[in-house]
């Protein structure tokens, strides 16, 4: 309440003092809200490494947001030496939970091959768990797999479908996707006022 400023007036500070209270009794989500103070610098001044330490202790208790933040940290190296075998790790901790912003992640390191073998199919699977949450970003990468037949077979339709699940929440990308798609005539007939439609959304 004192994070969101929710009936009390905003103050990172007090916020802190009662996560610390509740994290200091290994209640994973206060350790993981603590972590996230520190990785912000709300309340406290930035630590990356106390991020890291506060997020480990709730991730090593099955919490898939600090698995998921944890992972993060790896993979961008704060806080710690960069370490894309143990981002995937974590990843897919989060994953495997039903944490949609990791199985994304974990669909990308799969598309690129940072820190797990390259796999187009896998990358695909985890693009659609996410995408199938709603997840903007897993909708819009799932879309573009199929556009391009990479570990699916090229479907025009489906890149469509999905990049306009992705569009219809205002993703940019995906406005621009679908754009591209009506002026080339891509799994709908070729509109080009219908895609300039889509441009503007992106472009705005």
């Amino acid at each position: 309440m004192y994070r969101e400023g929710d009936g009390v007036e905003l103050n990172y500070r007090k916020a802190i003092e009662w996560y610390r209270k509740a994290a200091e009794q290994g209640y994973a989500r206060a350790e993981y809200g603590l972590g996230w103070m520190y990785r912000k610098g709300q309340g406290v001044e930035q630590d990356y490494k106390k991020a890291v330490e506060w997020y480990r202790k709730a991730a090593e208790q099955g919490h898939a947001e600090a698995q998921y933040s944890l992972g993060l940290m790896y993979f961008l190296g704060d806080g710690m030496e960069q370490d894309y075998k143990k981002a995937a790790e974590w990843y897919r901790k989060a994953a495997e939970q039903g944490y949609a912003r990791a199985e994304y992640n974990l669909g990308g390191m799969y598309f690129s091959g940072q820190g797990v073998k390259q796999d187009y199919e896998k990358a695909v699977g985890w693009y659609r768990k996410a995408a199938e949450q709603g997840y903007a970003r897993a909708q819009f990468n799932l879309g573009t797999m199929y556009r391009e037949g990479d570990g699916v077979e090229l479907n025009y339709r489906k890149a469509m479908e999905w990049y306009r699940k992705a569009a219809e929440q205002g993703y940019a990308r995906a406005e621009y996707g679908l754009g591209w798609m009506y002026r080339k005539g891509q799994g709908v007939e070729q509109d080009y006022r219908k895609a300039v439609e889509w441009f503007r959304r992106a472009a705005e």
